[in-house]
C-alpha cells in the first residue's frame, strides 16, 4: 500500500470515528394494565380516598344505571338506586360526584319527539341514590344548552352546563332548593356571553370552597374569530366569579378537562391541533413547556389530567394506542401500553392504583388498571 492510500484511509477512519453519535436512551418501558371485570359496560368515574365509583350502563337491564365501588374495605359493592321518572330507568351516567359521603350524579336518556337529552338528577349516599324528577323546563326548552358536570363542594353541590342568554350560550349553573334544581341568572357575570366574546365552558371540578369550569372562550371582531382556552373560577359555590384566559393560546385552543387540588388546577386541552397542558394558581395561569407533540382534534376525548404527588400524568389516544404521558414543566416522558387500545374516556388515580376507561371508538368500553411504583 502507498503511503498516500494509507493516509487516505486513516483520514476516512477518524472522520468516521468523530462522526459516532452517543447511544439513544433506552425506549421506557409500555404500561402494563390490567382489565377489571365488571358486571355491566363503565362509562364514567369517580374517585375519593380508598374507594373508585364506577358509573355502569346495563343495556339489557329493566334499570339501565348502575354505580359500583370498588376498593375500601368492602373492595366490591353496588349503590341502591331508586328511580322515579320515566327517563331514569335508561339513563347513561354523564356525571359523578362523590365526596367520600354525598353522591351527586347526572345521567341522561335520549326522548322525545326530536331525540333531545332528558336529564335525571340523583342525589344520596354511596349506600343509596335517589332520583329527584324535574319539571321539563328546569333543563329542558328553547333556550336549553346542555350540562355536562355534576360537582360538590364542603358548601353545596350544583350542576353545570350552558343555557341561552341575551347572546349566545352562557354558562350555567343549577343550585337545589329542596328537591328542585333552579337554574341562577348568568347575567352581567364572567358566565354570560356578550357581542364581542362568545362563552364555551364544557367541564367542571372543584378546588376546595371553588367550582373550576374549564373550554373556550370566542373574540369576536369585524373579520376575526378567535377561540382561546379558559378557565373559570369561582370564589364559593356560584359567587365571584372570573375568567382567566389560559397563556399562550395560538391560533385556536381549549381547554378540555381539569382537576385540581385546594388551589393549584391542572388543566388538559390543546393548542392548533396539538396537546397542551396548563397550570392555574389562583388566577395565575401557566402553560407547561415541552408537552410531548401529540395530535389532539376538536372531538377528541381527554381524561382529567393527574396530579401524582408534584408530577402530572396525563393519558391520551394516539391513534389507536393508549399512551400515558408524565412529567412536569418542560420535562415529559411517553410511555406506551399494554392492554387497552382505542379513545381514553376517563381516568382517576386512587391510592396508588391508576384506573382507566379506554376502548373502541365505536363499542364499548372497558375498565383497566395499573398500580404507579
Amino acid at each position: 500500500m502507498s503511503v498516500r492510500v494509507g493516509a487516505v484511509l486513516v483520514a476516512v477512519g477518524l472522520a468516521l470515528a468523530g462522526c459516532t453519535s452517543e447511544p439513544e436512551a433506552a425506549k421506557p418501558e409500555p404500561v402494563a394494565w390490567t382489565k377489571v371485570d365488571l358486571p355491566a359496560e363503565p362509562v364514567v368515574l369517580a374517585g375519593h380516598g380508598a374507594d373508585l365509583l364506577v358509573g355502569l350502563q346495563d343495556r339489557g337491564a329493566k334499570v339501565v344505571p348502575r354505580i359500583v365501588i370498588l376498593g375500601g374495605e368492602s373492595q366490591r359493592r353496588e349503590i341502591k338506586l331508586e328511580p322515579k321518572s320515566p327517563y331514569a330507568f335508561e339513563a347513561v351516567w354523564q356525571s359523578i360526584a362523590y365526596d367520600g359521603e354525598r353522591v351527586l350524579a347526572l345521567g341522561g336518556a335520549s326522548g322525545g319527539a326530536h331525540s333531545n337529552k332528558r336529564w335525571t338528577v340523583w342525589t344520596g349516599t354511596a349506600t343509596t341514590l335517589t332520583e329527584h324528577p324535574q319539571e321539563f323546563n328546569t333543563f329542558g326548552g328553547q333556550t336549553a344548552g346542555q350540562l355536562y358536570s355534576a360537582v360538590l363542594t364542603p358548601a353545596g353541590q350544583a350542576l353545570l352546563g350552558s343555557w341561552g342568554g341575551s347572546t349566545g350560550l352562557d354558562a350555567a349553573v343549577w343550585l337545589p332548593q329542596g328537591a328542585k334544581w333552579i337554574r341562577q341568572n348568568s347575567a352581567n357575570t364572567a358566565l354570560s356571553s356578550t357581542a364581542s366574546l362568545l362563552v364555551g365552558t364544557s367541564y367542571g371540578t372543584t378546588a376546595g370552597d371553588s367550582v373550576v369550569q374549564t373550554g373556550s372562550q370566542v373574540r369576536l371582531a369585524p373579520n376575526v374569530v378567535q377561540q382561546e382556552a379558559a378557565v373559570w373560577r369561582s370564589t364559593g359555590l356560584n359567587q365571584g366569579w372570573t375568567r382567566v384566559v389560559l397563556p399562550e393560546p395560538g391560533n385556536r385552543s381549549q381547554g378540555a378537562t381539569v382537576s385540581c387540588a385546594t388551589k393549584l388546577c391542572t388543566i388538559s386541552g390543546y393548542v392548533d391541533g396539538k396537546l397542551a397542558l396548563w397550570q392555574l394558581d389562583g388566577t395565575q395561569g401557566k402553560r407547561l413547556a415541552g408537552v410531548p407533540d401529540l395530535a389532539v382534534g376538536d372531538k377528541d376525548l381527554l381524561p382529567p389530567p393527574i396530579d401524582d404527588n408534584g408530577s402530572v400524568l396525563q393519558i391520551i389516544a394516539d391513534g389507536n394506542n393508549v399512551k400515558v404521558v408524565s412529567g412536569r414543566d418542560g420535562a415529559w416522558t411517553v410511555r406506551d401500553s399494554t392492554g387497552p387500545v382505542g379513545t381514553v374516556r376517563d381516568a382517576r388515580l386512587v391510592g396508588r392504583t391508576l384506573y382507566l376507561l379506554a376502548g373502541p371508538a365505536d363499542g364499548p368500553a372497558s375498565l383497566w388498571k395499573t398500580v404507579l411504583s
